[in-house]
């Protein structure tokens, strides 16, 4: 198997890992959000810290589960040419999208994130709400999910590239959401 294919199927077995992490995250969402709800309203007590970490799991979940819905084909496209193709057409569209729109916005977003990151976390910047939380674990999320979904973009393209040439399998079957 070629090196770079390795490389690709080693990216969906790292996407696959953080996709099961944010999907603990979902569950740990709904049981703060049901706890959070039962002492709040239940006990009268609360703390914005517990609104906060939702927020930060929150978090978590979109931008560590974004590579893992690329790497399963599940990804949010225009599907006004997409769906009608057949055989290698949308192959093709993937690989225009990949390389035209996913990997330059992704890489710029994960370069524009990377310094508000640093500043938070130098700054020791906290959430203004009372009982409010340090804001750098959140904002870390945004560069490390961005520079994740770079790493499966490239996977795709390598996927996609290999299997134009006939030296991978994979499912191209994409299925257009209920409208």
């Amino acid at each position: 198997m070629p090196v770079l294919l390795k490389l690709a199927l080693a990216m969906d077995w790292i996407s696959v890992r953080i996709g099961r992490i944010a999907a603990v995250a979902v569950l740990l969402t709904a049981l703060i959000s049901a706890g959070n709800a039962f002492i709040r309203y239940g006990l009268s007590i609360s703390s914005n810290a517990w609104l906060e970490i939702q927020w930060y799991l929150f978090a978590g979940i979109v931008m560590l589960g974004a590579p893992m819905v690329l790497k399963v084909n599940e990804h949010v496209r225009v599907d006004l040419v997409y769906g009608r193709l057949k055989g290698r057409g949308p192959v093709y569209i993937d690989l225009f999208g990949l390389v035209f729109f996913l990997l330059p916005v992704m890489a710029l977003l994960a370069w524009l994130s990377w310094p508000l990151l640093v500043k938070m976390y130098l700054t020791g910047e906290m959430s203004s709400n009372a009982g409010g939380l340090i804001r750098w674990p959140a904002m870390l999320m945004l560069p490390v999910g961005f520079a994740l979904m770079v790493l499966q973009g490239l996977a795709e393209i390598v996927k996609r590239v290999y299997y134009l040439r006939g030296q991978y399998e994979m499912d191209t079957h994409y299925e257009a959401p209920v409208q």
